[in-house]
């Protein structure tokens, strides 16, 4: 009976030493740790900057088309289209300067047999021509973009393209938001720095992210960037990963 207390109690003994050993390693490793970050010498953050822009250049691409049994004759139909379309267009007020036609396209049209395959025998001619403006009116040439289409009540075959808007000052726009990024970056740093009990010092180092141009109020992101064509006002958005030292 008193073997069998002894060894309970020396049970107790050795269970109650490793776990106050457990407790010392445990403490030793929090302190190590914390000590590691109080002695880190700098801290890396990302900052961004977020601008609204409005597109100052639209392009704008129109197709009119005709076909007949033989290229003379659809060439002849399309020339008298082009007089319409350059003519509705000067009564846009248009001007000849930012516009361009292009070369016709002549396209073959051949007959299909009773099985589906198409033979050599040509049965018709296609042909058609684009129309192109360049221009910083982007608004009046978006509402002719929409408009255009009532040439299909001369006869004309027409077919307006989706506007392309772009914004020709980016270059300039790029620097000041490179700023305001860096600053965010320099804020967050010191919003961090402070919960840590430390400072910001000078500017380690800074790599410039990708631009994102996005539709106003879009969530996207692409690691290559977006440029944005397709809407007037957009969103630009720079980002900024920076080094700061720490003091």
């Amino acid at each position: 009976m008193i073997d069998s207390t002894n060894h309970r109690y020396l049970a107790l003994i050795l269970a109650v030493t490793i776990f106050t050993a457990g407790m010392v390693a445990s403490t030793f490793k929090i302190a190590n740790s914390i000590e590691e970050v109080k002695g880190s010498n700098n801290i890396t953050v990302t900052g961004s900057a977020k601008q609204q822009i409005k597109s100052d250049l639209i392009v704008w691409q129109g197709t009119y088309s005709r076909q007949a049994k033989t290229a003379a004759e659809a060439y002849t139909l399309l020339a008298q289209d082009k007089i319409k379309v350059l003519k509705y267009l000067d009564d846009k007020k248009m001007d000849s300067k930012v516009r361009t036609v292009s070369s016709v396209y002549t396209m073959p049209i051949y007959e299909t047999n009773f099985n589906g395959v198409t033979t050599n025998n040509i049965l018709s001619y296609r042909l058609s021509q684009n129309v192109e403006i360049r221009s910083n009116a982007v608004d009046e040439v978006t509402q002719i973009s929409r408009d255009v289409t009532e040439l299909i009540q001369q006869g004309i075959e027409f077919q307006s393209n989706p506007p392309e808007y772009y914004f020709t000052k980016i270059a300039d726009l790029k620097v000041t938001m490179l700023a305001e990024a860096t600053k965010d970056a320099k804020l967050r740093a010191e919003q961090i720095s402070s919960n840590t009990g430390s400072k910001i010092g000078k500017l380690k180092s800074a790599k410039m992210g990708v631009f994102q141009i996005t539709p106003l109020y879009s969530t996207d992101v692409s690691d290559s960037g977006i440029n944005d064509i397709s809407s007037i006002d957009k969103e630009i958005t720079a980002v900024v990963t920076c080094s700061f030292l720490t003091k």
